[in-house]
């Protein structure tokens, strides 16, 4: 019987797990320790690269979960709104790692099975008790399609590639860093019959990652530096393949513009993909899109089914361990220019234009209605309005919209209410989505959707994933896009969005000798 159902049946369970918080010396950059993790089961590493910065203090890795949860929709399959589950059990009741994982596969709603998961394999522990927010707990993605699982939606385009709408790592053991203190801190869970058994397992467990921090700190990896094209030769740029060509897209752009003449919506993000083969070892890219892009919510996450390698600068969703919900959407893009002059210029341009202003406004009334929704009535409220952040390929204008959460609620309620960020949908919400399932040929899959960790204290901090790389069978997919309004210029729409995608493209010639 596993885990979950021994639960559900009431039947005897494992010993409540032992939980170990060791504060740790490192000698290198905390980002580099991912060396010890990332060829692991499962691996994950949230980094916040860009520092200093209000919203990088924090950045934690972890791999080998004792489990794994998995969802995805049923493309209209009865019956109506559940999903298919699998959940993979890696630890056995003893906390010993199974040599053949034990897997459950079942229908049921995305959302319930995940909050029955998390209760199985709780840890539980008071949010005050913490030197960092995320110790025990899951790390792992809501892909954009997840929105389907709370709102019934038409689903046309193809999944191309196919990979689970979510997609969570329960990890034992977890390794974090206070970039604000410099202090890091070492998480270990053990599992066991009995409390001197899960004990015991922690200890080792605990030992074990220490030797290997030991180890690599003799022998550290070299620094990262991209290739470079041999002397002679012409760079030759990465190949792109796009869904839609400059013309392509501007057509998409004016049917959304003639959705919003009709009056069905006021504002919709439109989106479209490119791909490009990867010949290289996907951490090599996300060391250089790293080094070139640094971002408050970058990541890298190493899956059986796909890499993903983001460099995200945009909050979705976080709580904190008072129940304060945060959001900080970000609509309104200008490109960094070549000296001081030109980006004063575009910093100008940015601050005071009227269409920008009013795209973040519309995000910012429709994120406060999804608070509204699970925060306490009266305060919901916005402390940043139309702020501008410096980034290294563009400028970005953000607001900050938060909010207490209820007191019977929990941080899925929380997802629930405002998935998928508004930023990346438009307004209203829900027929926006289903403009943008006609529009968009493919499903966008993790682009657009979050990732990020749910502690099992309650706090939780999720990003948007733009900037982002999916990388399947040797291949590299990623999206970039923008909002449409009314007064839209949409070859400008396309520019802008080529200008999200200058990092992503940076990187991969780069990382090809393409460039230098």
């Amino acid at each position: 019987m596993s885990a979950i159902h021994a639960v559900r049946d009431g039947t005897k369970k494992p010993s409540p797990p032992h939980h170990i918080v060791q504060p740790v010396k490192l000698a290198l950059p905390f980002w580099r320790y991912f060396e010890l993790f990332r060829k692991q089961p499962y691996a994950c590493l949230l980094d916040s690269a860009r520092a200093p910065h209000k919203l990088c203090r924090y950045s934690f890795m972890g791999s080998d979960p004792a489990a794994v949860y998995k969802a995805k929709r049923q493309h209209g399959v009865p019956p109506e709104g559940k999903a298919r589950i699998e959940i993979i059990h890696r630890r056995d009741a003893d906390g010993s790692t199974l040599d053949a994982p034990r897997v459950e596969q079942h229908l049921a709603d995305a959302f319930d099975e995940l909050r029955a998961v998390t209760e199985t394999y709780r840890v539980k522990r008071a949010p005050n008790d913490a030197p960092v927010p995320f110790l025990t707990g899951a790390m792992g993605y809501f892909g954009y399609e997840a929105g389907y699982f709370i709102e019934k939606m038409p689903d046309l385009g193809k999944d191309q590639p196919e990979l689970p709408d979510i997609y969570m790592l329960f990890m034992d053991v977890v390794l974090a860093h206070d970039h604000e203190s410099g202090e890091s801190y070492l998480s270990i869970v053990g599992r066991g019959t009995d409390a001197k058994g899960a004990q015991a397992r922690a200890e080792a467990l605990r030992d074990e990652t220490l030797a290997r921090i030991q180890q690599m700190e003799k022998d550290p990896p070299p620094e990262w530096t991209p290739p470079k094209a041999p002397a002679g030769t012409k760079p030759t740029p990465v190949e792109i393949n796009a869904h839609f060509d400059e013309a392509g897209y501007i057509n998409m752009v004016r049917a959304a513009k003639d959705h919003i003449t009709a009056g069905d919506i006021f504002e919709v993000c439109t989106t479209h993909r490119l791909d490009s083969p990867l010949r290289a070892d996907p951490w090599d890219l996300y060391r250089e899109l790293r080094r070139i892009n640094p971002a408050p919510f970058a990541c890298y996450i190493h899956l059986p089914e796909a890499y993903v390698v983001s460099s995200s600068p945009e909050r979705f969703l976080s709580l904190d361990r008072n129940r304060v919900a945060e959001s900080r959407p970000i609509k309104g893009t200008r490109p960094r220019g070549k000296s001081n002059e030109e980006d004063e210029a575009m910093l100008a341009d940015l601050s005071a234009n009227i269409k920008d202003r009013a795209e973040n406004l519309m995000i910012v009334d429709l994120v406060r209605n999804d608070f509204g929704r699970v925060c306490k009535f009266n305060t919901v409220h916005v402390p940043e309005l139309l702020v501008i952040e410096r980034y290294s390929t563009v400028f970005q204008l953000v607001s900050t919209i938060r909010g207490q959460l209820e007191d019977d609620k929990d941080p899925l309620d929380l997802i629930k209410a405002c998935f998928p960020g508004g930023s990346m949908t438009g307004a209203p919400k829900i027929e926006a989505m289903k403009i943008i399932d006609r529009l968009e040929p493919v499903k966008r899959g993790i682009y657009s959707g979050s990732i990020g960790y749910m502690d099992f204290s309650g706090v939780m901090d999720l990003n948007i994933v733009i900037r982002t790389f999916v990388v399947v069978d040797g291949r590299c997919y990623y999206n970039v896009g923008g909002a449409v309004v009314a007064d839209s210029d949409p070859r400008g729409e396309y520019l802008e969005t080529m200008d999200k995608a200058r990092a992503l493209i940076t990187a991969l010639n780069n990382l090809a000798g393409g460039t230098t």
